[in-house]
């Protein structure tokens, strides 16, 4: 199918906070746009924007459920991302990742659909090789509180690739590093929008463990960018393919960038590392910039000044019109 020919497109977690700007640019492209979330975590007011829209359709759905469309594409983007909302229910994050998986590939089975899988370098665990590469295995813990997310994504990337060897089904696969930018949930416990909010509130900035811990920080529009031409590459390159900016950053410096870009009066304390929490995250892009053509262009100051000024306005207006 040529680029330019309009598609119809289901975007699962379609009003998450990912969801919502992949629907952004798809509906601006032109696309047929079926957005599906059960509003766990997403919101009606990343999207409300587009409900006008003739080439919008908004489905409220839980993916644990089989769902039954007609589309030529599928960006499976449903599940709680964050440690404060997956651990909220792990059950249901694991169901949401398994059986999610599950109902997707069959959809795309049945109707001959490509079907992209949002997965994560939470696959890598607390990595014992740095930069990460996608031919690492991993380090992951199989029964710990991070576990329903983890090896919920992992087990998604296994049905992925059992279902495109044995019933030929057209999938692609990422490894989202960690994203951020407007609309990111101001609970959601990362870090990102946990140090801005706080920040902005002039609160203490809670840093675990001594800071020391290394992430890699990806803006919203260059993830976008990434996921749109995996979908639309070649399909001899299915993944699993690292998305993120190799920029490392220790936590301490990141909570030292919000306070002087907020012009805040917070100070940092610091509280014990939680368990399992990965000590470095660095993702190895190499394949993404040989196959795709890819690499960020958006460095943290710039993409946090651009989420400081979004989370400024939702917190002036109490959370609405944002």
């Amino acid at each position: 199918m040529k680029l330019h020919e309009t598609r119809r497109i289901l975007v699962t977690g379609g009003a998450g906070f990912l969801g919502s700007h992949l629907c952004d640019r798809l509906v601006a492209e032109g696309h047929e746009v079926l957005c599906l979330d059960n509003f766990f975590t997403g919101t009606r007011r990343n999207i409300a924007h587009l409900l006008a829209k003739p080439n919008f359709e908004l489905i409220r759905h839980d993916l644990a459920q089989p769902v039954f469309l007609e589309v030529d594409e599928i960006y499976n983007l449903a599940c709680p991302a964050s440690p404060v909302h997956y651990q909220y229910n792990p059950v249901k994050t694991i169901k949401t990742n398994i059986m999610g998986a599950i109902h997707m590939l069959g959809l795309a089975k049945r109707v001959k659909a490509k079907i992209l899988q949002a997965s994560t370098s939470e696959v890598y665990g607390n990595p014992v090789i740095h930069p990460q590469t996608e031919s690492y295995w991993g380090n992951v813990n199989p029964i710990g509180i991070r576990s329903c997310y983890d090896e919920g994504k992992r087990c998604a990337e296994t049905l992925f690739f059992d279902y495109y060897r044995q019933n030929n089904v057209n999938i692609r696969v990422i490894r989202i590093f960690n994203t951020y930018g407007p609309r990111m949930h101001p609970n959601d416990g990362r870090v990102v929008s946990n140090f801005i909010v706080q920040a902005l509130s002039n609160q203490d900035i809670t840093v675990f463990g001594e800071g020391a811990q290394t992430r890699s920080f990806c803006y919203v529009d260059d993830l976008i960018e990434g996921m749109i031409r995996m979908m639309n590459g070649p399909d001899s390159f299915i993944g699993p393919v690292n998305l993120g900016n190799p920029g490392e950053f220790t936590i301490l410096e990141l909570a030292e960038k919000v306070i002087r870009q907020t012009g805040a009066r917070s100070k940092i304390v610091f509280k014990p590392l939680p368990q399992d929490d990965p000590l470095q995250r660095k993702p190895d892009i190499t394949l993404a910039a040989e196959n795709l053509g890819w690499a960020p262009t958006v460095n943290l100051e710039e993409g946090l000044e651009r989420t400081i000024s979004y989370f400024k306005t939702l917190i002036n207006t109490g959370g609405k019109n944002v």
